[in-house]
């Protein structure tokens, strides 16, 4: 059976439960506890043998034997009982519920898990299998996963132009479902990459150091990982269930890439003395922040520079805000020009992420020593936004999309960079002097202003219409939420 065929009888499952209520995040958290042990029974046996760590009461030939009301009471059982295992086992299981209440279709779900042969399947076809429901989960817009989902053809460019190397570390303080990971094990793998035995194993087992918040997304993550051949069933998961920004990184890295959450507030809710929730209180206290502030963008930004080595490489998907901010804002933005030689920025086009009207970049940056010296010589600008239109159905950004920036980029060695008509060198000394030291540069001239022809076609046009009023009753949510015994509590977004 081929990957698609594969992804289509797996997923065609979810729309049975859907009648009993049973969303896709929900279905696919259910399919990665039994596939999980459908895939540690499969390894215990010949000629493999390898422990589990699985008490022999809740392992998959539990689940298989039985049928109705005791597999369901077997199935909670088990899901209860992993959960306070330690490691990679207690890391997937940590506080599941069974949200499948039918026994019968229960059944259905365990035997069709059962009749493959996971393990016969290589890593290319298991991955691409999980992604592939990942990516359908992340485009029904009512399960809110698409938050967490970095369109693929962004994370290959990253990656493409950051060029990872064996035996090296690379870390996301908000991973997701881990596609920046792998996004990088697929460059280190790629055809005429050769890796020894040791190289090989530290990639499997040490090159990864993430963080993610959310229980759920967290597993999702491991799962994903799992499949691929990143971890093992009786290690200790690469994904820790925290938030990043609440101290110091302990592990210095070689790569950062990410794409932290959009919003301005805390993903975490205080509750203050009178019982209200609220997400503006959150600040973080660290001695090694240049700025005390709430944005969690700019949060992000200053932790991710200190997870950084010295001359360690960064790639971060950041909002325009960032770019343009006043106060903490350009008091950081100065202070990374200053530290860090931030070399390039891709302008991100809008209609590219499931989260409506967010405007973004991606910005390259090194570490580097704390000499005293400014290390950013002068700053490259890449327009891929300006007469650009994508939306996700009907003009998805491609790879091909991006293959001129990578270009322009020059991986191979920045120093012979040529500038062209979307690729602009600002000096430091032009950007200081510039207001509020703004990065939100544009040169290109709009054509749809002066050239009716030039419009968009009506279904793209529309969809940019609604992105820009999302953005704007975004912005206005931002100002009310401020506003005097106004409640601040929302939802996080990406």
């Amino acid at each position: 059976m081929n990957t698609s065929s594969l992804i289509q009888k797996v997923w065609n499952f979810c729309h049975t439960l859907r009648d009993d209520g049973v969303g896709y995040g929900d279905y696919l958290e259910q399919l990665t506890y039994l596939l999980f042990l459908k895939l540690a029974h499969e390894y215990a046996q010949e000629p493999y043998n390898r422990a589990s760590r699985i008490p022999p009461a809740y392992d998959w030939a539990s689940l298989r034997s039985k049928t109705g009301e005791p597999l369901e009471a077997q199935y909670l059982a088990t899901l209860h009982r992993l959960g306070l295992e330690p490691g990679m086992l207690g890391a997937i299981f940590f506080k599941a519920q069974n949200k499948i209440q039918d026994p019968a279709k229960l059944s259905r779900l365990v035997q069709m898990i059962d009749a493959e042969s996971w393990i016969s399947l290589d890593a290319d076809t298991k991955g691409d299998l999980y992604e592939g429901l990942l990516q359908k989960n992340a485009e029904d817009t009512k399960s809110g996963a698409g938050q967490y989902f970095t369109p693929r053809p962004i994370i290959e460019a990253m990656v493409a132009c950051v060029r990872p190397e064996p035996g090296k570390t690379i870390a996301d303080p908000a991973c997701g479902t881990g596609g920046f990971f792998l996004g990088a094990y697929q460059w280190l793998t790629r055809p005429g990459a050769r890796l020894d035995r040791r190289q090989k194993e530290f990639l499997r087992d040490r090159t990864f150091y993430g963080n993610e918040i959310v229980a759920s997304t967290r597993r999702l993550c491991l799962m994903n990982l799992f499949l691929h051949n990143i971890g093992e069933l009786d290690g200790e998961p690469a994904v820790e269930r925290a938030d990043a920004l609440i101290a110091e990184p302990r592990t210095k890295v070689d790569y950062v890439l990410a794409n932290p959450p959009f919003g301005k507030k805390s993903s975490m809710t205080i509750t203050n003395e009178e019982g209200e929730e609220d997400r503006e209180a959150l600040t973080y206290e660290r001695q090694d922040f240049w700025e005390t502030t709430s944005n969690k963008q700019l949060n992000f930004l200053q932790h991710i520079v200190s997870m950084l080595k010295v001359d360690g490489k960064a790639a971060v998907v950041l909002p325009d805000n960032v770019l343009f901010e006043g106060g903490a804002g350009e008091r950081i933005r100065r202070k990374l020009l200053e530290t860090c030689n931030v070399h390039t920025i891709l302008r991100l086009p809008t209609g590219i992420f499931y989260a409506q009207g967010v405007k973004a970049n991606v910005v390259f940056f090194d570490n580097a020593p704390k000499d005293g010296r400014v290390h950013t010589p002068g700053v490259w600008i890449y327009d891929l936004r300006t007469n650009k239109h994508f939306t996700l159905k009907t003009r998805p950004l491609k790879a091909d999309d991006l293959q001129d920036f990578i270009a322009c980029y020059h991986p191979e060695n920045r120093h012979e960079r040529r500038e062209s008509a979307r690729f602009k060198f600002f000096s430091y000394d032009t950007l200081v002097a510039r207001d509020k030291a703004s990065l939100d540069i544009f040169w290109l001239k709009d054509e749809s202003l002066d050239n009716l022809d030039a419009l968009p076609p009506p279904e793209v046009l529309q969809q940019e219409i609604i992105e820009h009023l999302e953005a704007a009753l975004a912005a206005f949510r931002d100002v009310a939420a401020g506003l005097p015994g106004a409640s601040s509590a929302q939802p996080r977004t990406a």
